[in-house]
């Protein structure tokens, strides 16, 4: 799916409107419809709904709605905000219907003063302040209302964006509305993917409201929302009389002395995810526990007893990923650097092997092409320098991406994959549980056991996300998310394989 910013947006509906044809009032009406289904499942006949709008079209959504819920005889009382002598015509053709029906209680809110009168404990605040169309914080009387709402302790749903959220950029120490639910039309906003901004919008929802799909997919983009339809147009299949060696060999470079079960759970994780062949290369003193916890797995062993002192021969292998409990010893850096050098394929790069290489910053440019980097932040800002934000890490990770042509995964709520070309792909699956030790080893060992199946880089990359965070949102059917453990999302990657291909 698409992330377009607010102008394609405005594009969108505008093309939609003069090519469907439709009325732009009649699109104002699908938006607030698919907005009512929502809306009603967080209240009950008895829930008393206080609508505050702007002047604009997201204000005439808000009224819309009122009418709407009224509609259905529920107790609605609407709070038209005095922010501006300019009114959408959507706005004021809404505003004419809801008077002309006479049910609700309209109200102006022109000065601080006038909020006094304003009565929101125990009901459902509706927030159809401000639109996607902000490019500075709000201000004036709009951010006296913002501030009066968050103070109200009062649920609230937001109608496309949260109100005072500049949607194509993080949005710290804005005004904003802070919302339980966002109900978003069409596609999902940049702002919705920063960390920084969750606080805000709470959780968000897409609503089709029928913009033309023609046109969007025509519009350049380079975010993307990763869902089950772009996964599955990236599917492999096994064919009825295929053998072990059509999916390929991967090696697994980790371990050291305490940190042997990072190196299990890639290795788990790499067989689970369709690697025909697996052997991993650790230390001796792992070798006994390995071959106990991963049977299926080849051993090649170091010579050294508590680290990796040295590197097989990498040439027969269609996929290497190091670094889950590697160790930085600095004979172990010296094989990363021979490792570098010598392979010829892509590798998978996490933990330690990160860790050496932000000790070591001159070798990313000796990176094979296509290379996958899986850091979290503090990971990726030991590589790139400290950032100020989410938005500026992802602008960073982009550069690097481009500069070294290499794909780097940037984990997190929602983790986002950036290629070479600038495209990001964030991922829609999984959940808290996640942010334990051991999640990173699985997907290293997920998105190796891919690209030895014989997926492209990229695919590997942003399938292996996917699968990742599907298999951990799985396993929460008979585990709590405070008690999710990696071995219980490996676990559960047969189901998340089934899901994905039904």
């Amino acid at each position: 799916m698409k992330i377009l910013s607010a102008t394609q947006l405005k594009e969108a509906d505008q093309y939609t409107i003069a090519n469907e044809p439709v009325p732009s009032i009649e699109l104002m009406e699908r938006a607030a419809r698919a907005c009512l289904f929502r809306i009603l499942r967080y209240g009950d006949d008895d829930t008393e709904y206080s609508i505050f709008c702007g002047k604009g079209n997201n204000g005439g959504d808000g009224l819309a709605i009122a009418r709407m819920l009224s509609e259905r005889s529920l107790q609605v009382s609407v709070y038209i905000v005095e922010h501006t002598s300019n009114k959408s015509p959507d706005f004021t053709e809404n505003l004419r219907l809801l008077t002309k029906q006479g049910k609700v209680s309209i109200q102006y809110i022109a000065s601080k003063e006038d909020l006094a009168a304003v009565v929101t404990e125990n009901k459902l605040v509706i927030d159809a302040l401000l639109g996607t169309g902000i490019s500075k914080p709000a201000e004036g009387i709009v951010a006296e209302v913002i501030g009066f709402i968050n103070s109200s302790r009062c649920k609230v749903i937001s109608i496309d964006v949260p109100s005072g959220m500049i949607p194509d950029t993080n949005n710290e120490g804005n005004t904003i509305i802070r919302a339980n639910r966002t109900l978003s039309f069409q596609t999902p906003k940049l702002a919705f993917f920063f960390p920084e901004n969750y606080a805000w919008y709470g959780s968000f929802e897409i609503l089709d409201i029928g913009l033309d799909n023609a046109f969007i997919h025509e519009l350049p983009c380079s975010y993307f929302f990763t869902d089950k339809e772009v996964i599955k147009q990236v599917l492999l299949f096994r064919k009825a009389n295929a053998h072990k060696g059509n999916f390929g060999h991967a090696l697994l470079v980790c371990g050291s002395t305490g940190k042997t079960g990072a190196a299990q759970l890639a290795a788990r994780a790499c067989l689970r995810s369709g690697a025909g062949l697996l052997t991993v290369h650790i230390p001796k003193s792992a070798s006994i526990p390995m071959q106990t916890a991963v049977p299926e797995a080849m051993i090649s062993h170091s010579e050294g007893e508590e680290y990796i002192s040295d590197l097989p021969d990498v040439a027969p292998y269609a996929a290497i990923g190091v670094g889950c409990g590697l160790g930085t010893e600095k004979q172990t850096q010296n094989i990363l650097k021979l490792l570098i050098q010598n392979s010829v394929r892509p590798l998978v790069i996490d933990a330690d092997a990160l860790n050496i290489l932000s000790e070591n910053k001159t070798w990313m440019a000796f990176l094979p092409k296509y290379s996958i980097l899986t850091p979290h932040p503090k990971e990726f800002d030991r590589l790139a320098g400290a950032h100020s934000s989410s938005f500026d890490r992802l602008n960073s990770a982009k550069e690097m991406a481009a500069k070294n042509v290499i794909i780097i995964v940037l984990k997190g709520m929602y983790t986002a994959v950036v290629m070479p070309d600038g495209n990001v792909f964030f991922n829609s699956t999984g959940n808290p549980g996640l942010a334990k030790g051991g999640s990173g080893d699985t997907l290293t060992g997920i998105i190796t056991g891919l690209l030895a199946r014989g997926y492209a880089p990229n695919h590997a990359a942003i399938f292996g996300v996917y699968l990742h965070g599907m298999a951990a949102d799985l396993a929460l059917k008979k585990n709590h998310v405070e008690s999710l453990l990696a071995s219980d999302v490996i676990d559960k990657l047969p189901k998340a394989f089934e899901k994905i291909y039904q």
